[in-house]
């Protein structure tokens, strides 16, 4: 599969899923998307841009879930125009795979929801690259389910996402092996190492996180061959909407892509 006129695979070079957790308004979208592409440019890596229009699954009534379908798909259509970026978002439910395909160029799948077959149907669908989060209560092998759902749909243009798993409470941890595991049948392999050092559940009104140690989860996800990395910055981590205590800060995306990138380029080529 392509995108940019680009190979997303285990063998080529590192694509990046990236931007911000969630849409709090244009101005920091478009902040985040110009550093990225610059950056992307910069260090010669395949870039999407990724933002949510809706958290559905949040830790309480009161967290920020976003502006919703309409508003949000207005918002990610403004950063397609202006930066000429390719773009992915999530889905929650059957009804919103056609508008969202309408706008974006990959659908993802979010781990909660990736056993909702009518879901997975639905996005499949659309012929869209598929991004499917491997859920906090799942094994590596089970994930083939899903893979198989999109194939009798039609697609097999589907992307496999490691994101860790629950380990007692209120903690995250990622086996290694699971990206071997997810690459035997020969699906493109990404790791969302923002998500990954979730604290689920820790704070009050939502999910705390470890993001200072978000480059040495990285390496790890990075030494494994991958597809690619999907990562979550914003300006201000502590006072992002939703996830900032997993997000890198924006002022050290450059510094943090390229050690990234860099690693990417050793690992395949030894």
């Amino acid at each position: 599969m392509k995108i940019n006129n680009k190979e997303i695979s285990n063998d080529s070079k590192l694509t990046v899923f990236g931007g911000v957790n969630v849409i709090e308004s244009d101005e920091l979208l478009f902040q985040v998307a110009e550093k990225f592409k610059e950056i992307s440019e910069k260090y010669d890596f395949n870039y999407v841009f990724k933002a949510s229009f809706d958290k559905a699954n949040r830790s309480s009534l009161d967290s920020f879930r976003g502006p919703g379908l309409d508003e949000g798909l207005e918002s990610l259509q403004k950063v397609k125009d202006r930066f000429d970026l390719p773009l992915i978002t999530d889905i929650h439910e059957p009804d919103q795979a056609k508008s969202v395909a309408d706008v974006c160029d990959v659908i993802q799948i979010p781990a909660f929801l990736c056993r909702q077959t009518d879901l997975i149907v639905a996005a499949s669908k659309t012929k869209k690259i598929i991004n499917i989060k491997k859920p906090q209560f799942s094994s590596a092998k089970e994930m083939f389910h899903a893979v198989k759902k999109c194939n009798a749909a039609g697609n097999e243009k589907v992307i496999l996402c490691e994101r860790g798993n629950i380990f007692g409470y209120n903690n995250l941890v990622v086996d290694t092996l699971n990206f071997q595991i997810l690459k035997q049948e020969g699906n493109p392999v990404f790791f969302d190492v923002t998500h990954s050092l979730q604290q689920p559940g820790m704070l009050e009104k939502s999910t705390g996180g470890r993001g200072q140690y978000v480059y040495e989860l990285a390496k790890a996800g990075i030494s494994q061959n991958i597809a690619g990395l999907f990562l979550e910055t914003h300006p201000e981590p502590n006072e992002a909407k939703c996830d900032g205590p997993c997000a890198l800060k924006l002022s050290e995306l450059d510094s943090f892509m390229e050690r990234v990138i860099a690693l990417d380029e050793f690992v395949k080529n030894i």
